[in-house]
Parts: structure tokens; sequence; C-alpha cells
């Protein structure tokens, strides 16, 4: 297992398990990371003002790939057919199949509610928050606009329906179970939804969580029933670097329960492996939890913690 971490002080760092500690090791810097994507030993990196790097020997080279825009804010390795996305801002989607070109999925910018995208912090424009290939149909793809809602296409990007009934417009991230076909997952700033049905609708799920405001998701691997969100009061809370502050949730039993996690900090990043939960704290601390978010153990510090994947 590889855990590929995208640091605010510009650098991805991958982290390796070895025995009891975890080893850091500095594989990208000098360019303003933004997002990251694994799949074994192929890699995606998306920047702020430096386009997106590629690499396909776990971070050891990269290669620069040329896109219109160079502000690339989500990526994503599909695990159905291997295709590569990227999103930008403003907002345009692009793929790459069968180590092919780029290409621009050009029907996002069809939508119909496409004139009232916008991203609040900027408000004159919006980007591509999330890329999230369903695992079990190649064609099947999920497109989280912040702030303008989840988008679906079931025909490789063909065409795209506008934002799905019942999820939450301010989408952050998205993910799909790797063994439940049809069962999506949502966390967004206007709370977290879940879909039953591949993504066509949603439902939200807000029982027994305090803080609206959602960030980080996770899904427990062996237990569709069984997934986590990280969430604070607001953008102010959840977004101020080291002194962020907010709280991890885990679904269960038709409701949120607050985990308790070392210290009054923002859990930024979530992934699950076979054996264990992760968080990257704002902090730079990483955790990982072998029960469920029971208790966590420390097993690295990098930098300040932008965004993380696991491999």
């Amino acid at each position: 297992m590889s855990v590929f971490v995208c640091t605010r002080d510009d650098r991805l760092v991958r982290l390796e398990p070895n025995g009891a500690a975890w080893t850091a090791q500095t594989i990208l810097e000098g360019v303003g990371v933004q997002c990251v994507a694994a799949d074994g030993e192929r890699v995606l990196v998306g920047t702020r003002g430096s386009g997106l790097r590629r690499s396909e020997d776990g971070g050891q080279s990269w290669a620069t790939v040329d896109l219109p825009e160079p502000d690339v804010l989500s990526v994503a390795i599909s695990a159905a057919d291997g295709a590569l996305y990227a999103g930008t801002e403003p907002s345009r989607l692009f793929v790459a199949r069968d180590d092919g070109a780029w290409t621009e999925l050009e029907a996002l910018q069809d939508i119909p509610s496409r004139d009232r995208w916008s991203f609040p912090p900027r408000p004159w424009t919006h980007h591509v928050r999330w890329i999230a290939p369903d695992p079990h149909h190649a064609e099947r793809l999920l497109v989280g606009i912040e702030l303008g809602g989840v988008m679906y296409t079931d025909d490789g990007g063909a065409s795209f329906a506008d934002h799905r009934p019942g999820a939450k417009l301010d989408a952050h991230s998205l993910t799909w179970h790797r063994h439940a076909d049809g069962r999506a997952y949502q966390a967004a700033g206007d709370g977290a939804a879940w879909s039953h049905d591949g993504g066509r609708t949603w439902e939200s799920a807000e029982p027994g969580r305090d803080l609206r405001y959602c960030w980080a998701l996770a899904v427990d691997p062996t237990d569709p029933d069984r997934w986590y969100v990280s969430a604070a009061s607001g953008p102010g809370a959840a977004h101020s670097d080291t002194n962020a502050r907010g709280r991890l949730y885990r679904w269960d039993r038709g409701a949120w329960h607050a985990l308790a996690l070392p210290d009054n900090t923002m859990p930024y990043a979530l992934a699950t492996t076979d054996h264990a939960l992760v968080a990257g704290l704002t902090d730079g601390r990483i955790l990982t939890s072998p029960d469920q978010g029971e208790t966590w153990t420390e097993q690295a510090r990098t930098g300040p913690i932008l965004a993380m994947a696991a491999s």
C-alpha cells in the first residue's frame, strides 16, 4: 500500500508502511499541487497554474500533460477501464482512454444549469471539484461542480444529465463503493448524501451530525452501509490551514456518530485500505485506525495536508 499526500507547501509525498513505522519521501515539489489520484504505480497530480503531471512509476519520474487550462483541481483513474480524468477551473473535463490523447468531454458545457454555477470565494468562476468514475461500469461517471451540484453520465461523457435529484449542490467529494454495485456517496458544503441506484437519485444523510459543512469522504470497503465524512461549522473553520477545526463522523445504524481524534483539528483528507481507515489532518499528521475510527495510531507527519489518495 502507498498513500500519496498533497501538502500546502507545494509537495507531493509518498508514504509507505515499513514494519511498525511509515517512511515518507517527497516525490514532486515546487509546483502548486492540488489533487492526486493513484492506481498502483500510476499517479495523476493536478496543480494550480502548472497543469497536470503524470507518473507511471510511482512518482520516480513525471511527464507534463498539456491541457488548455492550467488550473487542474480534480483528477481520477477509472478502476473499470483505466481511463484518466482531469477537471479544471473554469469547469472543463478531460479524458485519456487506452493511453491515447487527452480530449475534452464537451457535453459538460451543455448542461442547462451551467450559467448558474459559481464558486463563492471567486464568484466569477467555478470548477470541477471531484470526478468519480464508477468502478463497475466504465461508461458511468459522476462529476461534482463547486458550486453547481452533481452531474451524471452513463455514456462515457457523450452527454450529461444535470444536477441529480436529492444530491447536495456544494459538491466537495464523491465516491463509489468498490464492491457494492450502484452505491455512491457525497460530502458537500450543504451536508451529505448517498445513492442506491447508481447515482441517478440521492437521499440526504443528516441524522446525528451536528456540523453541517462536510468536506472529506471515505467508505468502508467491507460494508457499503458504513462511511465517513469530516465536517466543520463552516468554510472558515474547515480551511484555516493548521488552525482548522472540525470532526470526523462515521455513518452506521442509520445515523452519524462522532469519532474521537487525538486533538481538536480538521480531518482534511480521508482514505480507506483493506485494513485501515486513513486520516490526514490539516497539521500534517497521518493517522490510521484498524477499528473503524475507534482507536488511532500516528504513522507519519508531512506538511499541512491538502489532498490524499491511497493506492
